[in-house]
């Protein structure tokens, strides 16, 4: 075997050094070591953050051909060729503008609302009367049957005692007081206004409509009169009763819930009577109602907007 120290030996190229700058050259071994190891890691963070990531051309594209569910308040006999959302009719355009939009909600928000005194305690004073007049009627009726069913049993009755003047005038002036009560109740219960209460839940799509318009009058108003005072300092949500006639004046409005705010109640009042009168009833309506009584919540919010919940 050869010797190992006899075999030629290989030399590899001296690396040419680069000359440090003067601030590195001047520092300690350590030293030097850590601030180039920090500057490498802020070089590779820098063009780490330079990369830029972009979702692939299927997702956009999907999101393009996606449709919204909404509920729309009409409808119309042909369908559309080109849908833009979906809902429980066909609705091939419509609306008061010809511009490429598309309402955000046909129908006011609905949350639940608590009713208003003065509807609790007319439809207590409804039920009171109707239950009086129907109790009378019946004790009445009552009254005739026993004495018709007494005088088929007995067809040739006692005689009775002999009555005075006095107790048959009585008598008949009890009988003329009960029959001029239920009379007056009946008329009184006749003659009353036909109302319709409404809160922010509504079936019929006449009364919605109405209320809907109504709504976005107030909104647009109460928004042009923001109360100044209450900008960036004072907000809340307070729950209104609005009555409207049936020609569009407005008869009452009074705050059925306080937001604990002076100011936004009065300033809630006085944008309903700054937006009145409203709009007369149409026929749908007047044909069996003679007033609106609307309750519905109204919010000062703090972008400083009034809205209705």
């Amino acid at each position: 075997m050869p010797n190992p120290s006899s075999l030629p030996r290989l030399s590899w190229p001296s690396l040419p050094t680069i000359p440090l700058p003067a601030f590195l050259a001047a520092m300690d071994a350590p030293r030097r070591n850590l601030t180039l190891a920090i500057g490498a890691s802020l070089l590779l963070h820098a063009l780490l953050l330079a990369v830029r990531f972009t979702p692939p051309d299927f997702i956009d594209k999907a999101r393009e051909r996606a449709l919204d569910v909404i509920l729309v308040n009409s409808k119309s006999k042909s369908r559309p060729t080109k849908a833009q959302a979906k809902a429980q009719t066909n609705l091939d355009g419509g609306g008061n503008t010809d511009q490429d939009r598309r309402a955000t909600t046909p129908l006011p928000p609905s949350p639940n609302t608590k009713e208003g005194r003065e509807l609790i305690e007319a439809q207590r004073r409804v039920a009171e009367l109707e239950a009086q007049a129907q109790q009378q009627m019946t004790r009445l009726k009552s009254e005739k049957s026993v004495s018709t069913a007494r005088a088929e049993n007995n067809p040739t009755p006692a005689p009775e005692p002999q009555r005075s003047g006095t107790d048959l005038a009585t008598s008949a002036m009890a009988i003329a007081r009960l029959e001029g009560q239920i009379a007056r109740q009946m008329e009184e219960y006749n003659q009353r206004p036909r109302k319709k209460f409404i809160g922010a839940r509504v079936e019929e799509y006449r009364f919605a409509q109405y209320v809907e318009d109504w709504r976005q009058k107030i909104e647009r108003i109460g928004n042009l009169n923001y109360p100044a005072a209450a900008r960036g300092r004072l907000y809340g949500s307070l729950v209104l009763t609005v009555i409207i006639k049936a020609n569009g004046d407005l008869e009452r409005v009074e705050v059925s819930r306080s937001s604990g705010q002076s100011l936004l109640d009065d300033a809630a009042r006085r944008i309903v009577q700054m937006a009145a009168p409203y709009a007369p009833f149409p026929e749908s309506i007047r044909r069996d109602t003679d007033v609106l009584e609307i309750t519905r919540t109204w919010t000062f919010t703090n972008a400083d907007r009034l809205r209705s919940d």
